[in-house]
């Protein structure tokens, strides 16, 4: 046999420089057929907790594992000790699934994470490029042996999303096994702790509704359903904070706190961390006394067993809203006949209407938002020329202004700032790898939004500091276009937003254009920046006035640039000369549009008296005056 001493050292040296070699090139990607494989210093090493993993797989029988990328509230923000599935994958995108077999790992994810996984992932991982439920069951089917388990945590499952499993697996003989206890966390070591406080009560000045209030209004509902629920459920984040006029700092960008709310006829039971709730929430809550105005503190972790003790006697029905409702608690309510559903609770229908105060304030906070861009706007027509400003320092820059308002407490969500190609990436938002500089050669987007004590904001504008072509100029304005015509429409009230959106992309349509995502979302009052049920989207709840929405068209050529026009509107009465009850929106954003981008020949005449009403004229160049 020959020695190999001698060439150990030969082979150190070749495989160093191909690694060498592949940074030299600007490999950023990982490529796994390589040999030896090239991960590039952003991939995660997860050899260890893929081991550990399945160690604890192995005696629940388990042929798989499912790992969501949610939380328990099925929120769309979550907290950083809720990424389970970064975790396990190295992959930090907002959306995807993973799977865990013996001997395999596979990540789901949609096309616009598909880069960055293959940038985060090591070659442990499959890509599946694919984000369906049909697509992973597929594959559940092709790997796992027929009549093995397959498990999942019940508390990171929606309903839907069960059944959605259950009816793909129906005729494979796979089914699905809830496994109490998540095996992520029994190998997450260094999980984050939850915050030791951060839960507030509002101010007075900025609510009009006592809790008391609205407790007594919730259960007015439930009194009036021809079901006669007795109790009703709160599982979202949202429907907590909002009953209790409380705010919290769990989830980032999104001021809520873990809690769930069990509601009767006679009693108020809160779940959440016992010990971040201070003397002075107790008073607030009335938590020393009994009765149907008080509520009793309950651990946040004991939900699942008072549940269960609740719906043991006969005679009890339980009304949950299935949109927000994890598949442990919905398993939990047996007999079915205990079960009252509908998509949305009516805490999430109620809070969607805001009140007098409500609609002032989000109004209010609005003005002092616009500020805040508008000083970004000017800043950057003034530095740009100079090639000094690049996405990132442009994104920075709109949070600090937005800090300096009133009563700011922080953005409502990472800030998309993109210029040239990174803007035809509809989420795109830039890190120190990524950011791009701004040139006067290119169209710059910018969507940002800001926290405040009396309003969430949410606003989006493309703007151009050079010639832009006229494709450009086309695009911009049938975009503009789609965002006056759902701006000025009259629409009975009850109408659904469903039924309206395709006027937001007519102008596109007809020239063969079209966006790939939503044309609006409810926007809440320090809330979440995307707040369900109001919206344009086919699962959103008819609108009516006292609702808040954005309208956000837009069109996005690969490789070159991006477009939306989002402005945010408050649903109206609207007198007309024969009906009632009719609505429209007015709107609230307050920042001009870039004049240089508008094509007036492509207007209506209607379209052109559009603008003195709803844009205010401006100092900046970027002002409208048609």
């Amino acid at each position: 046999m020959p020695s190999w001493g001698w060439m150990l050292p030969l082979v150190l040296v070749l495989v160093l420089a191909a690694l060498a070699g592949a940074a030299a090139d600007g490999q950023t990607e990982r490529n796994c057929s390589a040999s030896p494989p090239y991960l590039p210093s952003t991939a995660v090493n997860t050899s260890v907790r893929l081991q550990e993993l399945r160690a604890l797989m192995s005696p629940l029988d388990l042929s798989a594992y499912i790992i969501p990328a949610t939380d328990a509230h099925m929120s769309e923000y979550i907290s950083p000790r809720d990424a389970r599935l970064a975790f396990m994958t190295g992959f930090t995108g907002s959306a995807g699934t993973a799977v865990v077999t013996p001997t395999k790992a596979a990540l789901w994810t949609d096309s616009r994470y598909w880069v960055q996984a293959e940038r985060q992932m090591d070659c442990n991982w499959e890509l599946q490029r694919d984000a369906s439920v049909s697509s992973v069951a597929e594959w559940l089917i092709s790997e796992v042996p027929p009549g093995s388990g397959i498990g999942f945590d019940p508390f990171l499952f929606s309903l839907k999303t069960r059944e959605d499993y259950g009816f793909a697996l129906m005729s494979s003989n796979h089914s699905l096994s809830s496994v109490l206890g998540n095996l992520v966390d029994g190998v997450w070591k260094e999980r984050p702790a939850i915050p030791p406080d951060g839960l507030v009560r509002l101010p007075d000045r900025v609510t009009q509704r006592s809790w008391q209030m609205k407790v007594e209004h919730i259960r007015s509902e439930m009194a009036e359903s021809p079901y006669k629920p007795t109790a009703l459920l709160l599982s979202a984040l949202d429907e907590t904070a909002w009953l209790f006029n409380m705010r919290g700092g769990d989830i980032p960008y999104n001021p809520f706190f873990y809690s769930y709310t069990l509601l009767t006829m006679d009693e108020i039971w809160l779940f959440v961390h016992a010990h971040r709730v201070t003397e002075e929430l107790k008073v607030y809550l009335n938590a020393s006394c009994h009765g149907p105005l008080c509520v009793q503190l309950k651990d946040y972790d004991s939900v699942l067993g008072h549940l269960q003790t609740y719906v043991a006697p006969p005679g009890v029905k339980v009304w949950i809203g299935t949109e927000y409702t994890n598949y442990a608690l919905y398993e939990t309510i047996t007999p079915e006949e205990k079960l009252m559903t509908s998509s949305y609770s009516p805490v999430l229908t109620t809070k969607a209407v805001k009140d007098e105060t409500e609609q002032r304030i989000l109004r209010d906070a609005h003005v002092r938002d616009a500020v805040a861009v508008i000083q970004l706007l000017t800043w950057l027509e003034k530095a740009v020329p100079g090639g000094k400003e690049t996405e990132l320092t442009a994104a920075r820059h709109v949070d600090a202004c937005r800090s300096k308002q009133q009563d700011s407490r922080g953005p409502s969500f990472e800030t998309i700032s993109a210029s040239g190609p990174n803007a035809a990436l509809a989420h795109y938002s830039p890190t120190a790898e990524t950011s791009r500089p701004l040139t006067v050669d290119e169209m710059y987007l910018v969507d940002s939004g800001g926290q405040y004590l009396d309003g969430t904001t949410d606003i989006t504008r493309t703007v151009h500091w050079g010639t832009p072509t006229s494709m450009q100029r086309e695009a911009f304005t049938r975009v503009l276009m789609g965002n006056i015509e759902i701006s000025r429409t009259v629409f009975p009230t009850g109408t659904r937003g469903v039924s309206m959106e395709m006027l937001g992309r007519r102008a596109l349509w007809e020239v063969g254009l079209n966006y790939g995502h939503g044309t609006g979302h409810g926007v809440g009052n320090y809330f979440g920046v995307h707040e369900w049920p109001v919206g344009f989207q086919g699962n959103n709840i008819a609108f009516r006035a006292g609702m808040f929405t954005s309208i956000e068209p837009g069109y996005y050529k690969a490789n070159d640039f991006g477009i939306r026009i989002e402005d945010v509107a408050v649903i109206v009465p609207k007198e007309t000369k024969y009906g009632h009850n009719y609505l429209t929106f007015d709107t609230v954003s307050l920042v001009p549009y870039d004049r240089k981008l508008i094509d007036t020949a492509l207007l209506s005449s209607q379209q052109r008296r559009w603008f003195p009403l709803k844009i205010p004229l401006s100092p900046l160049k970027v002002e409208v005056s048609l």
